[in-house]
C-alpha cells in the first residue's frame, strides 16, 4: 500500500513552489527595437533598462503569477528599423520564442503585415509611438511615452516662461517619427501664438546639416526646433548652430548625450536648451506623485553598467514592465486582453511621472495611451533639470482641433491610415 505524504511535506512542498524553487518556469518577453544604426539611442538604453528591471525581478523570485512564479528572460532582435525585418522578428519571437510581451518602438517598424500578426497571435505590444494605435490593433499600447503628444508641454512653457519668443524654425526626418512630431509642434507653435516661419523635411541618410542650418537661421528665427530628430541629427544640427552663432532659443523632443554636445560647443551655448527626457537623478523626480521605484538609484545603477548611454528611452521600457508585471499578477495569467484589461482598469493607470489616464480615442480612436503630466527639461550650467510637469490633457482640451487640423494635414489621423491600408490591400487583391 503507497503511503501519503505528510502534512508537513505537503506544506513544504507548497512553500517551495510558491517561491519559485521547485520549479523552472521560464517566461520569456520580446524586445524587437533598432539596437544598430542611427536609432539605436533610442533601442539599446531601453534594452539596458531592461535588463537592470529583469535582474532585480529574478533576483527578488521571478513573477508569481496565480499559484506559480516564473524566472523572467528576454529575448532581444535586431529590427534595424526596417518593415520586413521587424516582421519577421515578431514572427520569431511570437511564434518561435513564445514570449508573452513584445516591446517595441514603434513607427515604421510596425507594418500592416506586423499588426496582422499580432492580431492573429493576439500578442501584447508596447510601443513608444500612440501615433501606431487604431482600433485594429486593440492589444498595441502605448502606457509608458506618449510621443508625439507631450512635445506640446514644452512649446506651452516657452509661451508662459519666455513670451518674446515670437518666431521659430524647424525641421525634421522624413519618417514616423518625424512626421507626428511636425504635426504636434505645429499644433503647438499655433496655440502659442508663435509663427513658424521656415520648415525643412530631410531624409534619414541627410548628410548636409549645415545647409539645413543655414535655410532655417535664413528665416532669423526667435526658436530653431530640431523636432524629434535622432540623436546623431540632434548633434550635428546644433554643432552647426553654434558655428553660425545662433543665440536664440534652442528646443527638442530629446536631447541625448548632451554632455558630448556641451564639449563640442560650450556651457553658455547650451544653457538654456528646453527639451523633454529628464536625467533620472533629477531631484524633483523623489517628489510624492512619481510613479518610478527610486529613480535616483535606478540611474545610478545604469549609469555604473552602462557608462554613456543614458537616453530618452532608458527607463521607459523598464516603467512598461512594472505595469505589465502588476496587471498580469492581478489578471492570475498572461492573457493578452486580460492583462490589458488589468491594466486599464478604473480608467486610470500608474505612469511614471504621476498618476495618469487611457486616453486616445479622439487621435488614435482607441483609449490606449497612458496619458497624463510630463518634464519639461531645460539644460542648467551644464545639467539637465526639471522645470515643470506640464499637462498634455489640459493642453488637449484647449487645443484639441488644432491639433487634430495639423495631423490630418499630414495624413496622420488612424482613420487616414487605416483607410491607406485598407486600399493598398484592395489593390494588392485586385492585381492579384
Amino acid at each position: 500500500m503507497a503511503k501519503g505524504r505528510s502534512p508537513v511535506a505537503s506544506t513544504l512542498s507548497l512553500a517551495l513552489r510558491d517561491f519559485g524553487l521547485g520549479s523552472h518556469k521560464v517566461l520569456r518577453i520580446g524586445f524587437l527595437a533598432p539596437l544598430s544604426g542611427p536609432l539605436k539611442s533610442w533601442a539599446l538604453p531601453g534594452l539596458y533598462g531592461s535588463t537592470i528591471w529583469v535582474e532585480r525581478v529574478n533576483q527578488a523570485g521571478g513573477i508569481k503569477v496565480g499559484s506559480r512564479r516564473y524566472m523572467v528572460e528576454l529575448v532581444e532582435f535586431d529590427s534595424c528599423y526596417d518593415p520586413v525585418r521587424a516582421l519577421e522578428g515578431a514572427r520569431h519571437l511570437i511564434v518561435g520564442e513564445g514570449v508573452k510581451l513584445l516591446l517595441m518602438i514603434g513607427g515604421d517598424d510596425i507594418s500592416p503585415e506586423l499588426r496582422q500578426l499580432v492580431r492573429q497571435h493576439r500578442m501584447l505590444v508596447a510601443t513608444l509611438l500612440p501615433s501606431d494605435l487604431s482600433p485594429d490593433a486593440p492589444t498595441l499600447v502605448a502606457p509608458s511615452e506618449i510621443h508625439p503628444i507631450f512635445n506640446v508641454t514644452a512649446v506651452d512653457w516657452l509661451k508662459r516662461n519666455r513670451p518674446h519668443l515670437r518666431t521659430a524654425a524647424m525641421c525634421a526626418q522624413r519618417d514616423l517619427l518625424g512626421l507626428p512630431s511636425i504635426a504636434t509642434y505645429r499644433a503647438a507653435f499655433e496655440a502659442a501664438g508663435i509663427k513658424l516661419v521656415a520648415e525643412e523635411l530631410f531624409e534619414p541618410d541627410e548628410k548636409d546639416f549645415g545647409g539645413i542650418v543655414e535655410r532655417l537661421m535664413a528665416a532669423s528665427p526667435d526658436i530653431l526646433c530640431w523636432d524629434t530628430a535622432y540623436e546623431p541629427f540632434v548633434h550635428e544640427l546644433t554643432v552647426e548652430a553654434f558655428k553660425r552663432g545662433f543665440n536664440g532659443q534652442l528646443l527638442s523632443c530629446t536631447c541625448d548625450n548632451y554632455r558630448a554636445l556641451i564639449a563640442r560647443t560650450s556651457v553658455a551655448f547650451m544653457d538654456g536648451f528646453v527639451f523633454q527626457f529628464p536625467d533620472f537623478d533629477d531631484p524633483r523626480l523623489n517628489e510624492a506623485h512619481i510613479n518610478f521605484d527610486n529613480p535616483n538609484g535606478f540611474y545610478k545603477i545604469f549609469c555604473e553598467r552602462f557608462p554613456g548611454t543614458w537616453s530618452a528611452v532608458s527607463w521607459e521600457y523598464a516603467s512598461t514592465l512594472e505595469l505589465w508585471k502588476t496587471a498580469a499578477q492581478r489578471a492570475r495569467n498572461f492573457e493578452p486582453f486580460s492583462v490589458l484589461s488589468m491594466m486599464k482598469v478604473g480608467g486610470s493607470g500608474a505612469h511614471a511621472f504621476g498618476e495618469a489616464e487611457w486616453w486616445g480615442k479622439d487621435l488614435f480612436g482607441i483609449d490606449n495611451a497612458l496619458v497624463g503630466d510630463w518634464p519639461v527639461v531645460m539644460i542648467e550650467n551644464g545639467k539637465a533639470r526639471i522645470q515643470e510637469f506640464g499637462s498634455i490633457i489640459n493642453w488637449w482640451t484647449a487645443n484639441r482641433t488644432t491639433l487634430v487640423k495639423h495631423m490630418r494635414a499630414l495624413g496622420l489621423m488612424w482613420d487616414q491610415r487605416e483607410g491607406a491600408t485598407t486600399a493598398a490591400a484592395n489593390a494588392a487583391h485586385s492585381d492579384s
